[in-house]
């Protein structure tokens, strides 16, 4: 199926037709009475007076905007100020990328209003997506900071671990960042045996998401366990356990990548191999949403 995104970097001449904004006020986004991104002509159109401004490409054939608005901005009549992570999760895959997009692009535009170099005021670039120092020339392009996210199985279980961060009861696969020098696979192999202490083989890639929180790319991998017992580090995991499909804690929504992996390795129908993933195959379900 055809993705309903067309990245870009050039905005179409206009024709007269409304445009997508992605409207960002601190961490909330306006969306229209359906949870979606508005269509309008432009701001004046949506009522608000928006800085920051950057086309990000086409979607469902009509030009996308992201832009930010003052935290003292209200809501525009029928719109809505809307909370980005519950939002987010319940978009389907291309809407939640170019969301992720938008938001990342924001920030990395707020990040580099100044030269990390030597200090002077940065401008945009025209050709690409980038912000050039008219002082030093450094060229600072969005940033993206790679994340291996990682199913381990054992037999018919899969490990499942808890996060200092999470509420209590909720469970998900391992993670963590990839450090300079690395290769996702060692990084994979250092994250697990670094949080909860065992070894794995098998490193085998399953997919990717954008996660822009803030701005992050996570990369999933399902392993096997090759050996050890479980002893957690007490600081970035709290409590780790193996589970199999009938007996799964609180896990992640659908829509996530972590959902992903725990529904490939132990739902009933499984992605084919070499098959794109994808968060609307396979709809294993937690308990909680049963």
């Amino acid at each position: 199926m055809a993705s309903d995104f067309q990245a870009g970097n050039t905005p179409p001449p206009e024709d007269g037709g409304p445009s997508v904004w992605l409207v960002f006020k601190g961490n909330k986004i306006l969306v229209d009475p359906d949870n979606r991104p508005p269509r309008a002509s432009g701001p004046g159109e949506l009522g608000l007076e928006l800085d920051a401004t950057h086309y990000l490409g086409l979607w469902q054939g009509r030009p996308a905007y992201t832009a930010r608005a003052p935290e003292e901005a209200p809501e525009p009549e029928g719109l809505a100020w809307h909370g980005l992570y519950g939002l987010f999760l319940g978009w389907p895959q291309d809407l939640f990328g170019l969301g992720a997009r938008a938001k990342q692009i924001l920030a990395w535009e707020q990040g580099n209003a100044f030269c990390g170099a030597c200090g002077a005021a940065m401008d945009e670039v025209a050709e690409e997506r980038a912000r050039r120092c008219p002082a030093c020339d450094y060229l600072a392009y969005p940033r993206i900071s790679p994340a291996v996210i990682m199913a381990v199985q054992k037999d018919d279980k899969l490990l499942l671990a808890r996060s200092p961060r999470f509420p209590a009861g909720r469970m998900s696969v391992l993670a963590g960042f990839v450090e300079a020098g690395e290769t996702l696979e060692e990084c994979v192999a250092r994250e697990i045996r670094e949080e909860v202490g065992v070894e794995v083989t098998d490193i085998t890639y399953f997919g990717s998401q954008p996660w822009p929180f803030p701005d992050s790319l996570m990369i999933g991998f399902i392993c096997q366990w090759a050996g050890g017992e479980i002893e957690i580090d007490g600081r970035e995991i709290v409590e780790a356990d193996w589970y199999g499909p009938d007996d799964l804690p609180a896990i992640p929504p659908s829509s996530t990548i972590a959902r992903g992996l725990i529904n490939q390795v132990l739902g009933v129908e499984k992605l084919p191999k070499g098959t794109p993933w994808n968060p609307e195959k396979h709809k294993l379900r937690a308990p909680d949403e049963r």
